[in-house]
């Protein structure tokens, strides 16, 4: 038989206002429901002894549902004892439990209504959340209601207790606010302004915002990261009601981002947010053989399980099997498939370990799938949120052409974090002219003006639009300036990549090559830069070389002895872009002769082959020397063919390779059994070998 399929993902997030509860076990004894009960009842009785801005909607319906939860508890402490006495009966046990089912149910909606990062949406559905509050003090009441009279009056005082809580829970009046309701129309009145491309009254936005207590830059971002968050939910199901709560949120976060854009001056750090965007470091305390990725050695923050029963980080095992390896890293067993489970119960001990000593985990959707489908959708979903968009758009440019340094530095941060939310928003910063206005920031002192807007030319350069813009306005040696002298790494690491995406084509890339230091400063930042650095500028370099005339540039420019350093010393996928590009430069005479003439490299390129686990590398690799081949004749055929171990791993390519590096690794052995059939038989191999490594 075999064995059972695991679950394909982890368990849904509850909706807010949705309100599931569990009914106590059946035939439960009366000692642990009751103190179930109580400390139920005591947690709701604390949610009014807090801060008095906790509930800033329905406050009336929320003061008068913790009143009744206190004389709740005060009903169940009188009758506790008598009932530990006494042998229930079946409809008292009902009661009871039905009791325990609606005050969780009350638990969930106070827990609602007082979270932070969910109050806009209270409030807009402030007559939803009072008609639930409605039901379950109905229930409430109704639990009490069925209680036999011997449970209810052990004594005169728990009597009259459950007569008064099953009145008030009965007669009281819950409904919104009169100034939820004021508040909520006129949300509802922006968004219909947005909707005409109308730039609502300022003093508006913000009393909405006092209302519900948003106070702050970072308070405002709390609320658009929840309701992204609640889109996703709602996108994941199916049905007509998912898509119209979906255009509702979508226009709710479009408000939000025009009040973060227009009615904060400043940018508040908030410490919990930060420090759950640094990557998680496994601590002392944890033991490192239990926790941590194998691949990374880092603490696993989102772990995932493969086919061979090994958990590892989702984003670490992602790049392993992209590399084009289908082994397991710490087995070495063959994959069968690229799927991977979450662990949810391992990701859960983590947690726990982590809140335990004050670290909180971040959330596995905002380690690199934080806006999802969202941040691939061109449109937004609503006319509201279009316009609102444009609004917020029009004045992050007019700030970036007219601020001062303190708004200039705030603009430039919103346009880099609106730029990573979507395609519709990079399209209306295009529209606006924001790339004129964001190619003159780079040469500001001001670091951090110069890092954002960096990075959002680099979002932008994604656009098409957003390309023939950065190229009208002649901004590509810029571009080029800050690889070369940007204040920080993050910058200079940044305008790399943006060559990447402007040279997308042959014309494109000979554009670029045209400016005289655009590939000497690639290949300084491989040889000079950090780990992410080096990545950039060989992914840039790569495009550049779709033009032929750059060939020859990027060999005078000394790629070729920078990417044997890196061939040499590094061993992680840096090592395979470093072969990637030089099977890209042998292509052409002039790369082919570079690497001939570098002592060493050619044995490094047959070494990675016989060692490479990736499929990728591989291909690279062989690419690599049948270009060599085939530019350097008959002279470095024979050397390769006495190079020790490359005839060995070519048959293990032709017989387990891709159809691709099959095919090369055949033309390969042709070559080289062609030589030696038409000369002299070949030499020993370990003689052979030691020759060539001293030639090459």
């Amino acid at each position: 038989m075999p064995p059972p399929t695991p679950p394909t993902g982890e368990p849904k997030r509850r909706r807010l206002l949705a309100l599931p509860a569990v009914c106590p076990c059946e035939g439960i004894a009366p000692a642990p429901l009751l103190a179930s009960l109580l400390s139920l009842a005591a947690d709701l009785t604390s949610r009014g002894a807090g801060d008095a801005g906790a509930f800033p909607v329905l406050r009336r319906g929320v003061r008068q549902a913790v009143r009744i939860a206190g004389l709740l508890l005060a009903f169940l402490e009188e009758i506790q004892d008598a009932t530990v006495a006494l042998a229930l009966p079946a409809p008292a046990v009902l009661g009871l439990t039905e009791l325990h089912v609606a005050m969780q149910k009350l638990r969930f909606l106070l827990t609602d209504c007082e979270r932070r990062g969910a109050r806009l949406w209270v409030l807009v559905n402030a007559g939803l959340a009072a008609s639930e509050l409605r039901a379950v003090l109905g229930s409430v009441a109704a639990a009490l209601d069925a209680l036999p009279k011997g449970v209810v009056n052990p004594s005169v005082e728990a009597g009259e207790l459950a007569r008064l809580v099953s009145e008030q829970a009965w007669r009281v009046p819950v409904r919104p606010d009169a100034g939820d309701e004021r508040a909520a129309r006129t949300v509802r009145s922006i968004l219909e302004q947005f909707k005409s491309g109308v730039s609502p009254d300022a003093e508006d936005a913000r009393r909405v915002l006092k209302h519900i207590g948003v106070t702050t830059w970072s308070e405002c971002s709390e609320e658009i990261a929840f309701l992204e968050d609640e889109l996703r939910t709602r996108m994941d199901g199916a049905g007509d009601d998912s898509c119209s709560d979906a255009v509702l949120i979508n226009s709710l976060i479009a408000f939000l981002v025009y009040c973060r854009v227009v009615l904060f001056d400043q940018i508040d750090v908030n410490p919990k947010a930060d420090a759950a965007a640094r990557p998680a470091r496994c601590p002392d305390w944890i033991r490192p053989d239990a926790l941590q990725c194998p691949i990374t050695l880092d603490l696993m923050t989102d772990p995932v399980t493969v086919s061979t029963g090994q958990t590892y980080d989702r984003a670490s095992i992602t790049r392993w099997i992209k590399a084009g390896c289908r082994t397991c890293p710490v087995t070495g067993e063959r994959l069968h498939t690229a799927d991977v489970v979450p662990n949810a119960a391992l990701r859960g001990i983590i947690e726990r370990m982590l809140l335990s000593n004050g670290v909180s985990l971040p959330d596995a959707s905002s380690s690199g799938h934080r806006h999802g489908a969202l941040g691939n959708t061109p449109a937004p979903f609503g006319p509201a949120a279009a316009g609102a968009a444009r609004l917020a758009v029009t004045y992050i440019v007019a700030q970036l052409s007219t601020g001062s340094t303190e708004e200039r530095r705030k603009a430039t941060s919103e346009a880099r974090k609106l730029c990573k939310h979507s395609v519709f928003y990079r399209a209306c910063l295009v529209e606006a002219n924001a790339v004129p206005w964001l190619l003159c920031l780079l040469s500001s002192t001001d670091a951090s003006v110069q890092e954002n807007a960096v990075a959002s030319l680099l979002n932008l350069s994604k656009h098409p639009g957003g390309r023939t813009a950065l190229y009208e306005a002649g901004g590509v040696g810029l571009v080029v300036d800050v690889i070369n002298v940007g204040a920080r790494a993050e910058a200079r690491q940044n305008a790399a990549a943006v060559l990447f995406y402007l040279s997308s084509g042959p014309e494109q890339a000979e554009e670029i090559g045209r400016i005289p230091e655009s590939i000497p400063t690639l290949v300084q930042l491989i040889r000079d830069g950090a780990h992410r650095g080096r990545k950039n500028a060989m992914v840039s370099l790569y495009g550049l070389l779709q033009c032929a005339s750059n060939h020859g540039k990027a060999v005078a420019a000394g790629a070729v002895t920078a990417l044997a350093v890196v061939l040499a010393v590094d061993r992680d996928d840096l090592a395979g872009d470093a072969v990637a590009l030089l099977a890209r430069l042998a292509e052409h005479p002039v790369g082919a002769q570079a690497v001939l003439a570098l002592p060493g490299l050619v044995a490094r390129v047959v070494e990675a082959l016989a060692t490479s686990a990736s499929r990728s590398g591989k291909d690279h690799c062989v690419a690599l020397l049948v270009s060599l081949c085939r530019h350097g004749g008959e002279k470095v055929v024979a050397l390769l063919g006495r190079m020790p171990g490359l005839m060995a791993s070519l048959y293990t390519l032709v017989a387990d390779g891709s159809p691709q590096t099959c095919k090369r690794a055949r033309a390969l052995l042709n070559m080289i059994h062609r030589h030696y059939e038409m000369g002299d038989a070949p030499a020993p191999a370990s003689e052979a070998g030691e020759r060539v490594v001293r030639v090459l």
